[in-house]
């Protein structure tokens, strides 16, 4: 039987080949002609980005609480984490949660925290006042924190390696 954490590589890294590979044939396609349903299929990626990184987040959280034997399962390996030394991981682990929150509840706490800290975050924040990452870009989706392939393999990685330090490999 596989890890949870390999499983979640194998799906993370099969939907980033999924969505590489549409992505070059859409642009490859506007090249030689800007068509609405193009534009859609660039927004759609992104979208489906959002959806892979909140789900997969959300499965860990389930995951976590069941091996754990928890009913707060990021609160309670956040701590083991901590007991373990593990400063970094756990930064980054509460970056990658706040962001997964913004991306599900829009403004809030995790929002605020996350702008306390814009300038140590891997990805960029929409500000207070900002309605764009980039003016002009057909396939900006609408979220207050730019997600890419680089973000969805980070949340890949903070699981793996929250998994490996836990010493959770079922």
């Amino acid at each position: 039987m596989h890890s949870f954490s390999n499983l979640i590589s194998y799906v993370v890294d099969f939907n980033i080949d999924s969505i590489t590979q549409t992505e070059n044939d859409i642009v490859k396609k506007l090249e030689t002609c800007a068509s609405t349903p193009l534009v859609l299929g660039l927004k759609t990626l992104q979208y489906q980005i959002a959806i892979v990184a909140i789900g997969m987040f959300s499965v860990f959280d389930a995951y976590l609480q069941k091996t754990l034997k928890c009913e707060n399962g990021f609160q309670t390996a956040k701590k083991n984490l901590l007991d373990n030394n593990q400063n970094d991981l756990v930064s980054r682990f509460d970056i990658i949660t706040a962001a997964i929150n913004v991306l599900k509840h829009g403004k809030g706490k995790s929002y605020e925290y996350l702008l306390s800290i814009k300038k140590d975050l891997p990805f960029k924040i929409k500000l207070p006042n900002d309605s764009h990452f980039h003016e002009g870009d057909v396939s900006e989706i609408d979220t207050l924190i730019q997600i890419d392939l680089t973000f969805l393999n980070e949340c890949k990685e903070v699981i793996k390696e929250t998994c490996k330090v836990l010493q959770i490999h079922d």
